[in-house]
């Protein structure tokens, strides 16, 4: 659970969370809208873009019947095959260089998911810092060990993955060579509710698993994100579109610029907002103290006349005696003259 280096950025409970925008098919197929998107993502204040390598080929079979037809009308991809959504999401891969560029020249980090050992090969060639593996790859063990082998950063999505298949993942990234871990709460519905988001799980996979824990986060707005911070989420990964009217294999769930820039400032604000474990009046409150209630000589009093509830006061400002000597004092004789609005000390009986 050390603090790991992303291309000298570190990620860690001890700096802001890393936030990361997912561009996946929201290019709609056009090298354009895709750098446009990385200069959005960095002007947004996102600290990394990530795309996602594959091809329809290296996913499934060309094929539009059975279980590879999506039939389900609730599903944002009714009506395609699989090779057909792959072929439309993928991210070409002599994309990937000019996109990486853009992201330099942005001051933004850009990464990817690979889906195969292939897509492996090919983005070292590209130098990528860090490598994240999706959900639905997760269990595949092979795919796991190459990543791990190249030594960089590997962030793993849990969607779906039951404690003993997160172990299996586990043990074999690290047997692989991997050092540095991040696994990433996930619900893999598109979008995911709030209900099925179930954060407290961050918590509990890090101390099982000892390493640091972030959020996949396929909910709407930023509500489910900012929360995972106070649970300790170092990382958030949030899908990013231009415009989510302009359609898209993602762009339903995929949140925009604007929201972006809310989700980088709110998380932040969360992150220092969590700070220690305090009591007492803290630094920044020590001018407030005088707000505080305490007892006051309410009416001009001459010595020995005898405080009532009329003449001594518990208001404001803070400057007397706290209001809990109240009732010591009633009853008792002021041993001085004293003109209303005379803060009450100890020495004024006897």
């Amino acid at each position: 659970m050390e603090v790991i280096s992303i291309q000298g950025r570190p990620v860690g409970r001890s700096h802001p969370p890393f936030v990361v925008a997912e561009m996946s098919g929201n290019h709609n197929q056009s090298l354009d809208r895709a750098l446009e998107i990385v200069e959005a993502a960095a002007k947004a204040g996102a600290h990394a873009l990530k795309l996602q390598t594959y091809t329809a080929d290296t996913m499934t079979l060309d094929l539009a019947a059975g279980e590879f037809f999506i039939d389900d009308p609730k599903s944002l991809w009714h009506g395609h095959s699989l090779y057909e959504l792959y072929e439309k999401a993928h991210t070409p891969w002599e994309w990937h260089q000019p996109i990486f560029e853009r992201c330099r020249e942005f001051g933004i980090i850009g990464f990817s998911t690979p889906f195969d050992t292939t897509a492996v090969d090919f983005l070292e060639t590209l130098d990528v810092p860090c490598y994240k593996i999706a959900s639905f790859e997760n269990t595949d063990l092979p795919l796991i060990r190459k990543v791990a082998s190249t030594g960089k950063p590997m962030i793993i999505s849990t969607g779906m993955a039951t404690i003993a298949e997160l172990d299996e993942t586990v043990r074999t990234a690290r047997e692989a060579g991997c050092h540095d871990l991040i696994l990433l709460k996930c619900t893999s519905t598109y979008p995911a509710t709030p209900e099925n988001t179930n954060l407290q799980t961050i918590p509990h996979l890090r101390d099982l698993f000892n390493v640091q824990v972030g959020l996949s986060d396929h909910t709407m707005g930023i509500g489910a994100a900012v929360a995972s911070v106070a649970f300790g989420a170092t990382f958030i990964e949030k899908h990013f579109t231009l415009r989510r009217a302009d359609g898209g294999v993602d762009s339903t769930f995929s949140m925009e610029p604007e929201e972006i820039t809310q989700l980088v400032t709110e998380s932040e604000r969360a992150w220092q907002a969590i700070g220690r474990i305090q009591y007492g009046t803290a630094d920044a409150e020590q001018g407030s103290k005088v707000f505080r209630r305490s007892l006051y000589i309410a009416q001009d009093m001459q010595a020995g006349d005898v405080f009532t509830p009329d003449n001594l006061r518990a208001i404001r400002p803070g400057y007397g005696l706290p209001p809990k000597y109240y009732e010591r004092f009633l009853g008792r004789r002021i041993n001085t003259a004293a003109p209303k609005g005379t803060p009450l000390r100890q020495d004024m009986i006897g």
